[in-house]
């Protein structure tokens, strides 16, 4: 074979070479999650979604950007906190690139410049808080985290989506007098609830004490009360006997048509009967002991006198 044979064959063989080269260049597949950014002699051409992509080789290029979202640990950092307590810090980013051409030209690197950003972000904001906050308001910290980082890497075309704090780890001494404050804080609660308990009870005897006290008033008085109803009734159905018994004798002696005399012996009568009670004490004049001698001798004449109904059976 000559020389000029075996030259054509090499440059066909470059030739083939370049135009396959030129083809692998030329089509190009975008996954799906992602976008192709096509870059022109270095200039920003044009962004494609996924699928095919046809470029024109050697003077285009395609640069993939994934658009999912990641997730980026990063690394246990030491953090000051406002009371001067060195703790150790991680937390999780999740990013999302939104736009792909701030992203690509915005920043040199998103990757190292989120890491960064995390970085200075936890810092400034534990920077804020004490101890105690850092450690109880985990919440907080991931919002103002993420506030403070969205203000730059929205000029970058990113999104941060959300933050985890995935540990806040003081030294070995605070945990150990951390520890000792809250076992002080329940012993304090309990010795307060305790203190309550005793307060309560006591309130309680006090209170059913007082209701037993009033009851037994409000019982005494119902007592007091129906006695006096009782004697009141008594008082009043006794002096309607007596009246009752006084109309009754009036009336009798009003049928019996009786005279001076007879009315005058009855309260002689009367007062004989006053004198012959053991409990009754009676100061009679010495003018009327005659009066009585002669009141009690009336009486039994007329005791021993015959009635008419047996006058008329004898006849």
């Amino acid at each position: 074979m000559s020389t000029g044979a075996l030259v054509g064959l090499v440059l066909v063989g470059l030739v083939v070479i370049v135009l396959l080269t030129a083809l692998a260049a030329a089509l190009n597949i975008v996954q799906q999650g992602t976008v192709g950014v096509v870059k022109r002699l270095g200039e920003y051409q044009r962004t494609h979604e996924p699928g095919l992509v046809v470029i024109v080789p050697f003077v285009e290029s395609l640069q993939r950007v994934d658009m999912r979202e990641i997730p980026r640990p990063g690394d246990r950092q030491e953090v000051i906190t406002k009371d001067n307590v060195v703790v150790t810090v991680n937390a999780t980013i999740f990013t999302q690139v939104v736009d792909a051409k701030a992203a690509l030209f915005s920043v040199a690197n998103f990757d190292v410049g989120i890491d960064a950003l995390a970085r200075t972000a936890l810092r400034s904001v534990i920077g804020t808080m004490t101890l105690d906050q850092a450690l109880s308001e985990r919440e907080r910290i991931n919002t103002d985290v993420q506030q403070q980082m969205e203000v730059v890497t929205d000029k970058w075309g990113i999104r941060i989506s959300r933050i985890e704090i995935v540990e806040i780890s003081p030294p070995p001494n605070i945990l150990q007098a951390l520890a000792l404050e809250k076992q002080a804080d329940q012993e304090k609660r309990a010795k307060i609830l305790q203190s309550e308990g005793l307060k309560l009870s006591a309130i309680n005897v006090a209170d059913g004490d007082a209701q037993a006290a009033v009851r037994a008033a409000e019982g005494e008085k119902q007592a007091a009360i129906l006695r006096a109803e009782g004697n009141r009734q008594a008082a009043i159905l006794e002096a309607e006997g007596r009246s009752q018994a006084i109309a009754t004798v009036y009336g009798a002696i009003q049928q019996q048509a009786p005279t001076p005399a007879l009315i005058a012996i009855l309260q002689l009568d009367a007062l004989a009967k006053l004198s012959d009670s053991y409990n009754t004490k009676v100061v009679v004049p010495y003018e009327s002991v005659g009066l009585l001698g002669a009141a009690q001798t009336l009486r039994s004449v007329l005791e021993n006198a015959p009635t008419e109904e047996a006058d008329t059976d004898t006849g």
